[in-house]
């Protein structure tokens, strides 16, 4: 019996949706046209120092799509479906805290784990939760009213749980199942045409435009759908060429000359979509919401904590500067800041344990100076070659500045009481499944190249990174 491969489930699905998104977004196709237009040309001009981070192959199959959900049982649900795609919870990202504005959510992001998984389809699906006991957002008497709205509504029917369930059992389904699962899950991410009941959506969206997204209406939908692209600064002045509305700017790192590092991501701005509502006499009506948008991004090398812990440094340096010169462009600012503070090269990055690599050994013509077992040395004198990996995941910072910059109010959030406590173990725990720390993976796959290589080199005690 012919079966289609999990990996082939999820490359089917991500096509789907784009073509489902694509008929409801039109503007999408004008990004994934921009997008192709510019890596090609990038492609051409540089050749194989643009596939340094992917393929070209794999960086034009590339999306990540975005979706809100509004309970834990929804959660579960979700990681059921995307775990029948060969997709895994990985990170947690508190955008309550990340954002300045009413953004009562918490995500993490459903992605394949295994590199092989991830050169095959990378297709991920950043999952937001609305947090609706935090006082911040909600009283006590909305928690209750939203509690009860979202225990009642039904997102994902039977039959597609059902499917998923067995998918990831197997890592597989039959042909016919397989069809039917891509069908069902495509559907369940579809914009609905139910009315909306307009004084209970507006009772939410005074709060915060995202919670009137997910907890205002019977379904949830794909937010954005994002495809990947090798120059996002020129990306993004085509699109506005073409009289696209983008964000003001492009959320993550700026672009300099060094290497690229983290994720690099904007959008244009949310457009006004036709919907029907329900007044509080019955009557149906249309009218429009802007809650869907078009996102791209660009990604670079994954940085380690070291790492990690010096672009936050970076950041509040470009935020501390931009505060004292108002005037000032923050991509400016931001690029001098990095001129200043971040080596210039992958290799320096490699030396300092400052981004993860995997490693190979050099040609012996490329070495030079005695031998020394330590991994900074063998770099420094060309024994080893350092290969970029990919971060494949997101920054709050950004994934906050996009929904900021695409809602339709600031909303209410009381900074005088406290926040409920949520953490990647909270989400592991309501899972059912543990939700994957990505340093653990990044360190994971440069421990297999260095163990390779330590095997090559004849040694008896393996490189590490911190060796």
């Amino acid at each position: 019996m012919a079966t289609v491969s999990s990996w082939e489930l999820r490359a089917r699905f991500a096509r789907s949706l784009s073509q489902m998104y694509g008929n409801e977004v039109p503007a999408y196709l004008d990004l994934v046209d921009v997008a192709a237009e510019v890596n090609r040309e990038v492609l051409l001009r540089h050749g194989a120092d643009a596939e340094r981070l992917g393929t070209a192959t794999r960086v034009a199959d590339e999306r990540h799509g975005a979706i809100r959900v509004g309970t834990a049982k929804e959660m579960r649900q979700v990681a059921t479906i995307f775990g029948g795609f060969g997709m895994q919870p990985v990170g947690f990202y508190d955008l309550r805290e990340a954002a300045s504005s009413a953004v009562p959510v918490v995500s993490t992001a459903f992605r394949p784990i295994d590199p092989a998984e991830l050169d095959r389809n990378p297709f991920r699906v950043f999952t937001s939760m609305l947090v609706i006991d935090d006082r911040r957002f909600f009283t006590e008497e909305l928690t209750g009213r939203l509690s009860e709205f979202l225990e009642h509504r039904i997102l994902f029917d039977d039959e597609l749980l059902q499917l998923a369930a067995v998918a990831q059992a197997e890592g597989q389904l039959p042909t016919r199942d397989a069809d039917r699962f891509v069908a069902l899950a495509t559907q369940a991410f579809e914009l609905s045409d139910q009315p909306v009941d307009r004084v209970w959506y507006e009772t939410l969206d005074a709060i915060s435009s995202v919670a009137a997204d997910i907890g205002g209406v019977s379904t949830t939908h794909i937010n954005h759908l994002t495809p990947r692209v090798l120059d996002i600064d020129e990306l993004y002045r085509r699109m506005e060429a073409r009289g696209i509305t983008m964000i003001d700017d492009i959320q993550g790192p700026p672009g300099w000359e060094g290497p690229d590092v983290l994720l690099r991501q904007t959008s244009f701005k949310a457009l006004a979509e036709a919907r029907r509502f329900v007044d509080a006499d019955g009557v149906v009506h249309t009218d429009s919401l802007r809650v869907r948008f078009g996102e791209v991004e660009a990604r670079g090398v994954a940085l380690t904590p070291a790492g990690r812990d010096l672009y936050d440094v970076m950041v509040a340096k470009t935020d501390a500067r931009v505060a004292e010169e108002p005037g000032a462009v923050r991509q400016d600012v931001a690029r001098q800041v990095w001129r200043e503070n971040l080596p210039t090269t992958e290799l320096e990055l490699a030396v300092q344990d400052l981004a993860y690599f995997t490693f190979t050994l050099a040609p012996e013509s490329a070495r030079t100076g005695p031998f020394e077992a330590n991994l900074a040395s063998l770099l420094q004198r060309g024994w080893l070659v350092p290969h970029p990996i990919v971060y494949e995941d997101f920054l709050p910072r950004s994934a906050a500045g996009i929904f900021q910059s695409n809602l339709s109010s600031e909303g209410h959030k009381d900074l005088s009481v406290a926040g409920s406590d949520r953490t990647i173990d909270w989400m592991s725990e309501i899972l059912g499944i543990p939700v994957a720390d990505p340093n653990d993976l990044y360190a994971a796959q440069r421990q297999r190249s260095l163990d390779e290589v330590s095997r090559q080199l004849g040694l008896t005690t393996v490189l590490r990174a911190d060796t």
